[in-house]
This record gives C-alpha cells, structure tokens and sequence, in this order.
C-alpha cells in the first residue's frame, strides 16, 4: 500500500517534467533502471522551483521552515497531509532540492514509480478538446412561441458562447480570480502549486489547489473529479499536452462555457442570464467580477445564500484587478464592496409535458437529423398548446384513479413523503420569522418524487382519535386547514401525522359555498395514454404518455403497441364502403366460421378454423351496416370479408392489409383474420393519423411535435407541410360515409354515454380480448383524441381491467372531459361539417329510417339523414341485398331490432310479439307492422289481415301498425 510520501513524491515527479521538459513528459519510467533518471528528475524540478521563487524574491527555504514550524500542521491537523511523516518530508527536500547526502532515503523511488506508472495508464485524448463544442440547453417553444421547457444532459445547462463576445475586462476578472499566468505558464503554474502545498502545510483550513485555467479544463472535460493524486498526476500531464494542441483563446473560451457559476448555470452566458438577466456581452466589470468570484466555490459563495462571503470573494477579484492596473486604487477605509444588482432566482421548475419532450428529442434526431437535441444550443419550435396538455394529464390521472376506485383496485402503499424531521428541525432552529407553521414552511420546501402530478399536496396535521365527531385534517401550501375524506382503509392504518398525500379539493355545498373538503388520492396501478392530434396539419397539440413521468418515461402513445379491438374496424367498414355498399347495406351477424389462410399443402386441423364471437356472446340476425359499427359487432365484421370487400376472405384480408398499410396504420401487416378485430397491437399515435384521415375524407396527416429548430438564429430544420398524404385507394364519399356511422356509435351505439356530443363528435370504442385494452379514438372537424388504458404488466402478471371494462365504459368518460378542453383551449364546439363538393358530387342525403335504411315513411319512427352513393344518372346505388338475399333478409331480420332492422327490445323472445288475434305467433311484426312469418309458418301464404287499432299493451300508441 502506497504511503502518502510516495503519492506526493510520485505528483512532485510529473510536476518536474511538465515544469522543465513539457515536450518530453515521459508516462512510464522501469521500476529498477530508472531510479537513478527519477531522482534527477525529481532534483532537476526543485531547482527550478528555487530559480521561479528566486525571481520573485522569495526564499523557499524559509517559507517550508515557516510552514514545518506551526504546529498544527505538525499535529498533523491539515486534512491535506494526515498521516505523513513530517521528519521523511523534511528528508526527502533535504535529499531532492538541497542535495544534501542523507543516512537513510525517506521514499523508495521504486514505489514512487509504480505509482507513477499507474496513474498513467490509459490517458484520455487531449486531442478531444479541439474544436470541442460543449452539450448545451436547448430551449422547447410551444405553439404560441413562448419558452415551455429547456432540454439539457445533466450538469451541462449552458448556452455556448464564442470568447469574442465576452467583454476583455470579464476575461481579465476571471484570470486575476483563477489563473494570473495564464499566458505566461505551458499549462502548469509551478508557482501557484507550491504556494498552495506550502499553504495547505500551514493552515488546516480550506485547502487550496493551484491548478492553472488548462487544469480545471482537463478535470472538468477529461480526466474527472474525483479527489486522488492519480487525477491530479494525470490532470497536469494531459494540460502540458492540451497547451501545445491549442491556443490560449481556444483554452480560455472553452473554459467560460464550462465552469460551473451556480444557480444551475454551467458557463458565463447561462450564468450571465441568470444572475443579472443580460447576456455574456452585456456584462460590466463588477457582474463579471461577482462570477469570477463563484468559480472557487458557487455554493460557498452563493450571493443568494451567503451574501457576506460573496462580498469578501469580490473584493479579493476587485483587488487583483487594481494589481493589474483594471481599477483605480480603493479608498482608503472603505468596506467591502456592494455586490451588483441581481435579478430574482426562479429555479427551473416544470411540471407537465415531459414525454411531449422526450418525443420532441426523438422526433429531432429521427427527422430533423440531430443526433442529440443537447449537442448544441438550439431553439425549438413545437407543436404543444400548453393549456390543453395541462387538461390532458389533469383529465388521465384522475381518470387512471377513478377507473380503479370503481373497480375496487386501488392500493394504498404509503404517503408521498414524510416532513415529521423537516418539522421537527424547523422547530429546533425556530425558524418562525415568517409567522408560518413549521408543517407549511417546510411543505414549501418540499421536492415530491410525483413531480407531475396534478392533484394537490397536502400534510396531514391531525388524525381522529376515534371520538365521535373527529376527521382526518390536511394542511395546505396556503396555510388553510381543511377536512380530509380518506374512504381507503390501507390509508387509515398507514398515515401518520406530517406525512405528504395527494388530495382533490372540492367544494361540499352547493353554488360553491360549501366547506372546503379534500378527497385523498392514491397512485394507480393502471395506465394510459392520450393523444391530441391537429386533423389537417398533423401537429400533436398535446399527448400524455403514461400516469406519471418519474414512474415510468416509457411514452405509450409513440413508444408501444396495443390490440386496437373493436377500434380498427372503421377499416374494414371503410373498404366495404369504397367498394360501393351503402350504410343501410344488410350483414349478417350469425355465427360464421372461416378456414386457415393456405399458405401451402399442409393438412389443415379442425383447431385451425376460426370461429369469432360478438363482446356478449350472442347474435344479432340481419343488420344494416351502420347498426353493425354503431354497436360494434364483430360476426357482422367478420360477414364482410365474404363478398363485402372482396369476393373470397382471403382476398378481402389481402385488401385490409393493403389499406392499413397505406393508411400507415402499420408498416407491415400481419395476414390472419382477427387481424380484422384487432388482433395486431397499433401505436396509438398512428392509430389516431387514420382517423385523423377520416375526418379529413382521406387525407392522412403526419403526426409531428416540431414545427421549426434554430441554432444561433438560422432555422436548421422546418416541418414539411406536404407531409400529409391521401389514402387514393378509397374515394371521399367513402370517408364521410363512415364519418356519419361513426357518429351513430355516439348517438345509438357503444359510446351512446356522450350522445349528446353526437353532432360535433365522431369515433368508435375498442376493447381488445378479456378486457386488456380499452379505446376510445373520436374526431371533430378539427382534431382527433385518442385514449387508451390497460396495464402495462411489465412485471410478468397478466392482469386485465376486468369483466365489463370497455373502452365504452372506462375510455369515453375520459375523451369527454378531454373533447371539452380541446374546445376551450383549441376551437370552439361546432357541427361535424357537411361533405366536401368532392364527396357530395357522388352522395345523396336523405332523410331515413333508421331501422329498415329506406326511404322514410309517414309517421316513421327514428328518423335520420343518411348519406348514400349515387351512379352517374343521380340515383342512388341499391346495395341493400347485395350480402344478404331479400328473403333471407325478409325472414332473418332482428326481431328486437336492438342492433339493426327489426322493432325494439322484445320482451317475449325470438318469435316475436304476442298477439292474442292469432294466438301462438312463430313470426313477428316490422316497423311497419307487417307480419312476418318464419319459413316452417303455414301461415306463409295466408293473406294478410288490416288492424288500425294499436296493440293496447303497446305505450308506443298509434306508431305500431301491422297488417
């Protein structure tokens, strides 16, 4: 084990060389031959020690008897030389710089090499500095222009500036604080390290350090920080290398910008901004004096937290400057001078948008061609509208904690944080000048790890002593004291007095002048994600990526993939659609079974067929496609690929397939049919483009988050607006045509909950297989919002949102809130528009029922405008029966009606209505009130019988009419 004599003597060897040959530093010496060349090495740099302190008049000899002689070094009280020898050091500067013969050797130079050579080992390249540009802070613009987030790696927030653009006096104060030979010395001021060793001899106070500029460049950039006499030998070799590679300005610029000056600034024009609110060529003397003052110390030194000490730092700069003939001579009796007018700290503090940013990083170097957004000091334009972002995440955490309260899931695992010490420590030291309790005093200065969380934080200052009567109280940021509702029983038992929580706060009167009440939160287990995207442009307005950033910075709108579900079938009706069926085009939703795709002469097991199921188990009979996609039913979905897109399943699959990938919806398509369900997971990002592209009848936008990126005032990067593309493969009737049945599932269908946002709001629920995601995806004129939940089970659990959890149930309510933000913060609520004069020239509107799809009749009920596609003559395309025949239609249809032609919910089963007329009735009366008899009815061919009356069980009154 090396003695610290050996350490010392080892820094003394390199400090030699650097000192008297810096071109010939030799970096490994032979532990045997070389002893002899070491210790002439070693006498060689004492000599010229003695010749530098010579010049000045300084009698080194003296100055080490001075040191040697005060007894707290002696005592062995510096930090900087416990444990040594002090009888070996006197003996070895006898032996190495008097040349005095000595009975016995204080150092065996042969450790001293080993050391040496260690230290040496693997040195960085000193060539790195050369043109080196420092990471810097980027700064993040929203969509208003103004500054939302700045983006830097860790310690290196600092915007780059050239050293011709600082002032030559703020150069001069940081060389008298830091380095007075900077342009005299070759990287080593030998004269400044032996005053520091002589000094930390002498005093056991703060030690000091004597490295030259060039030093604190190759410890801040190359070789670290760590406090050992490897880094020191290896920091002052690499500097009489970096000295010969660059210039002096090149050194000096390099260190401006990365010294670190407090307040979160690394370099002098962050620095400048931060404490004076200027930049680097705008400072005076006196402000460069302050920062030159901070490099020994920034905390020390802070004139934030210790003014008095930065005042007696500035004067030592001021006073160097005189020496240099900066300033005119001090007057004589004045005190120390005022430090220089600084504007208020405000700490960098943000607490929404962080995946929004991760992706602006991502999307720059994917896009824009930047490897790291933090290499340089950009400006970044994005796309966010910070209002609505703010709502977003608001509207997905409490939507994250309610789906779980509901369900019974929540789990209560501790507080945010406790301030029982803080509090007790502000007690202890009454800090009570500000009149404020110590719970709220030290709640502001608070750091949750939540930092992103919406709710508000809250310390609990009384807990109920199970007396009648008593609640649980919080204390808020403001200093009220209101009740606390904790309904989680784990909570109970857990909390304790001064622990953080999350709470909601709300008013329990009515008219808002009720008590002020606080509702306890809990973090949830489930996730989610939301997506905001600008239909035209494509611009993400806001997205939210997961529950929280700190838990997880995995952004699950861009970074992962989910089962759509039921939320990819828009596809499947959209080429039905394009290929010429009309909304009122009739689909079964029996059961149905397809075989395996052939991909060659494989035998082909009985367990290769598929056989799909609707959500609830059952089947609807004839439906009209718009009541299909209103409810979601997946046997009516799966009809579709036989003659509803193409002639064969196979070949409508291969047609899906090719549409999802035009429409981006994928890049590569996996051929199987529940493909058609929603089998293959989907970012949720470009699930939203193409339905973006629906309610721009074709038009695919491409999702983006920067609009522009500038370095020093020259835009490097801009968004191609061409970026969007048509899906060419369906016409635009096709795409309104699904717009209308998409705001049927609003107002009729899964999402019927919001019905009343019917004629603003198009979209479509998804829930994939046992309730694992669920979706709702919705768009207006002007945007289109995607959410999503589900569990990420990461952790190798396979949990599910349980029975009943749909993306009706447990997605819509979210979009709802969201939609509302979206016309608050981004446009107004307005009518879903009317077919562009493309798609109208191939569309006729007409006023319809909704049950049979035909042309409405007097009297009849539920009537809608429906939109259908017309030849070339003007009249609209029959494609009623084109699936399914009229007779199989006449006999097969819904007899409730529920999910599409047949009358409403029937209480009396399939055969239909009771009607004590006819007695037991296999049949069952439309709309209209025709009797429909089934096949095996001999009533088949019976004539038809009038009645006008209504049926008197009936409260419809005269509507039930039948013949």
């Amino acid at each position: 084990m090396e003695t610290l004599l050996v350490k010392m003597f080892a820094t003394a060897l390199a400090l030699s060389q650097v000192a008297t040959t810096p071109e010939q530093v030799a970096t490994r010496f032979d532990r045997v031959a070389d002893q002899e060349k070491v210790g002439e090495l070693l006498r060689a740099g004492c000599t010229h020690m003695r010749k530098a302190f010579d010049i000045e008049d300084i009698n080194l000899d003296d100055l080490i008897a001075t040191a040697m002689d005060d007894p707290q070094a002696v005592a062995g009280d510096s930090k900087a030389f416990r444990g040594i020898n002090f009888a070996d050091l006197v003996t070895a500067y006898r032996q190495y710089c008097k040349n005095e013969t000595v009975a016995a050797p204080a150092v065996d130079l042969g450790d001293v090499i080993d050391f040496y050579n260690r230290a040496l080992t693997e040195l960085p390249d000193h060539n790195k500095l050369k043109g080196l540009k420092l990471p810097g802070a980027s700064v993040v613009l929203d969509r208003k222009g103004e500054r939302f987030a700045e983006v830097f790696e860790e310690n290196q927030r600092r915007v780059w500036v050239v050293l011709t653009d600082i002032p030559e006096q703020v150069q001069k104060a940081f060389l008298a604080a830091e380095d007075k030979r900077f342009y005299e010395h070759h990287g080593i001021d030998e004269r400044g390290i032996i005053r520091a060793f002589i000094s930390n001899l002498a005093h056991s106070g703060r030690p000091a350090g004597g490295s030259t500029i060039t030093q604190q460049v190759v410890k801040n950039l190359l070789v670290g920080e760590d406090l050992t006499y490897e880094r020191k030998i290896r920091e002052m070799v690499v500097a009489s290398r970096v000295e010969r590679s660059l210039s002096k300005a090149e050194i000096l610029e390099l260190y401006l910008n990365s010294v670190f000056l407090g307040r979160s600034s690394w370099g002098i024009e962050l620095a400048a901004r931060s404490y004076f609110g200027k930049n680097a060529k705008e400072l005076t003397l006196e402000q460069g004096a302050l920062l030159a003052g901070l490099t020994k110390g920034p905390n020390y030194y802070s004139p934030d937290r210790h003014p008095g000490r930065a005042q007696e730092r500035l004067a030592y700069v001021l006073s160097r400057l005189r020496e240099d003939g900066m300033l005119p001579p001090e007057p004589p009796g004045r005190g120390l001078p005022a430090l220089p007018a600084m504007v208020a700290y405000e700490r960098p503090h943000r607490d929404i948008g962080f995946h929004f940013v991760d992706q602006v990083a991502r999307e720059a170097k994917s896009v824009a061609g930047i490897d790291a957004i933090t290499a340089s000091s950009y400006t970044v334009r994005s796309t966010i509208n910070l209002p609505l972002q703010r709502a977003v995440e608001e509207t997905l955490q409490e939507g994250l904690w309610r789906y779980e309260r509901n369900a019974g899931r929540l789990q209560f695992r501790g507080p945010e944080a406790s301030l029982a010490k803080a509090v007790k420590k502000i007690e202890a030291e009454r800090k009570l000048a500000e009149k404020k309790p110590p719970w709220q005093q030290a709640l502001a200065n608070a750091r949750l790890p939540l930092y992103d969380v919406h709710w508000t934080s809250a310390v609990i200052v009384e807990k109920p002593s199970g007396k009648k009567g008593e609640t649980w109280k919080v204390g808020l940021a403001d200093g009220r004291i209101v009740p606390l509702s904790v309904d989680n029983a784990a909570a109970q038992k857990k909390l304790a007095l001064y622990d953080v929580v999350f709470v909601r706060l709300s008013d329990a009167g009515a008219k808002g002048k009720g008590t002020l009440r606080a509702e306890l939160r809990v973090r949830p287990t489930v996730q989610g994600s939301i997506v905001v995207l600008e239909n035209r442009s494509g611009r993400i307005l806001a997205m939210a990526g997961g529950f929280s950033y700190p838990l997880s910075q995995l952004n699950r709108a861009t970074q992962s993939v989910r089962q759509p579900g039921s939320a990819i079938k828009p596809l499947s009706y959209l080429a039905a659609l394009g290929r010429g069926l009309q909304p009122n085009t009739l689909v079964s939703d029996d059961p149905i079974t397809l075989p395996p795709i052939t991909l060659g002469t494989g035998r082909i097991r009985e367990q290769d067929y598929w056989t799909p199921k609707n959500y609830d188990g059952g089947a609807g009979g004839i439906l009209t496609l718009r009541r299909a996609l209103e409810n979601s039913r997946n046997l009516a979905t799966v009809h579709l690929l036989e003659g509803g897109i193409e002639d064969s399943p196979e070949a409508s699959l291969d047609r899906l397939c090719r549409l999802a990938m035009e429409a981006q919806i994928y890049h590569e398509c996996v051929r199987y049919y529940p493909f058609v369900l929603g089998a293959q997971p989907v970012r949720q990002v470009d699930l939203a483009a193409f339905y973006a592209a629906i309610a721009n009848e074709g038009l695919r936008p491409q999702p983006y988050v920067i609009d522009s990126i500038e370095r020093n005032g020259l835009i490097v990067y801009r968004h191609d607006p061409k970026s969007s593309a048509m899906i060419g493969s369906v016409d635009r009737a096709a795409f309104y045509q699904l717009k209308t049945l998409m705001q049927g599932v609003l107002a009729r269908g899964t999402a019927r909950s919001i019905a009343g946002l019917a004629p603003y709001v198009a979209g479509k629920t998804g829930t994939s297989d046992n309730e694992n995601d669920a979706w709702f995806v919705g768009i207006t004129n002007d945007v289109t919002v995607a959410v999503w939940l589900g569990y990420d089970n990461s952790d190798g659990k396979r949990r599910t949102l349980g029975g009943g959890a749909t993306g009706g149930h447990v997605a819509v309510p979210i979009f709802e809130t969201v939609i509302q933000a979206v016309w608050t913060h981004v446009s107004p609520k307005t009518a879903l528009a009317p077919p562009s004069p493309e798609a109208k020239r191939d569309l006729a509107c007409k006023s319809v029922d909704l049950e049979p799809g035909e042309t409405m009749q007097p009297r009849a009920p539920r009537p809608i405008t429906e939109c259908f596609r017309i030849d070339q003559s003007g009249q609209i395309i029959d494609t009623q029966y084109r699936l399914v025949s009229a007779e199989t239609a006449y006999y097969g249809r819904d007899p409730w009606g529920y999910y599409g032609v047949g009358p409403n919910p029937n209480p009396f089963g399939w055969n239909g209505y009771y009607d004590p007329r006819q007695g037991s009735n296999p049949g069952y009366y439309d709309n209209y009130g025709r009797y429909v008899p089934t096949p095996r009815d001999p009533r088949v061919q019976a004539a038809p019988r009038q009645y006008q009356q209504p049926f008197p069980f009936f409260p419809w009154g005269n509507r039930w009419r039948y013949n």
